[in-house]
């Protein structure tokens, strides 16, 4: 006698706990980073501290929904949103506090969230991994927030060549940013072409 097929898996699972839990550290994270003028370095240490665990989540809970069957509509759903949040919500803070370039702002967030709704938009066609230079981009785009996140500044030693050093994986992020957003183009224009190829063979 077969066993009976698993059911769907709970709403209520760890993946989706941790899920939930980056989306309500992102306004704990911009209230700490914004408080004040933004140059309090006890409380930027204390936004850096979550902006970390909340990347650490990003890390965590897709990996734990894969391999322990955990996979629901919300988690699909809520994790991507949670991740542009985080890394808007970062991005945005800083621009308002003058660190941050608006055009790095927005050139990352208009690359997100477009390549989020291509992603979308070929969905019925089928889905689009993510490939080994987007997780990549996500790391140095996290790294390089964080890097702008702490308060280097206060420390006048290392003020300077942390500066530079920040910078530089901005740089590298944003031209990892640009690359893996033409890729995901190029590969969604494949998808779609061949879903119509596979749609024409078999009328």
């Amino acid at each position: 006698m077969s066993a009976a097929p698993a059911g769907p898996p709970p709403l209520l699972n760890i993946a989706n706990v941790l899920t939930g839990l980056r989306l309500v550290l992102v306004p704990v994270f911009l209230v700490l980073l914004m408080h004040g003028d933004g140059t309090d370095g006890g409380w930027r240490l204390g936004a850096f501290a979550v902006f970390a665990v909340a990347a650490i989540t990003d890390r965590f809970d897709g990996e734990l929904a894969r391999s322990r069957g955990l996979v629901t509509a919300f988690g699909t759903i809520a994790d991507p949103i949670a991740d542009k949040a985080l890394i808007g919500s970062a991005l945005i803070g800083l621009s308002l506090l003058g660190q941050l370039h608006w055009w790095v702002t927005v050139v990352i967030m208009g690359r997100e969230i477009g390549i989020t709704l291509l992603r979308f938009f070929v969905l019925r066609h089928g889905i689009i991994p993510a490939s080994r230079g987007g997780k990549a981009k996500t790391l140095v785009q996290t790294v390089a927030i964080g890097l702008f996140v702490l308060p280097l500044e206060s420390v006048p030693d290392i003020a300077g060549p942390a500066d530079a050093l920040r910078w530089v994986i901005m740089a590298v992020a944003l031209a990892l940013t640009l690359v893996t957003g033409v890729d995901y183009v190029l590969r969604a224009m494949r998808l779609r072409s061949t879903a119509t190829a596979t749609v024409r063979d078999t009328s």
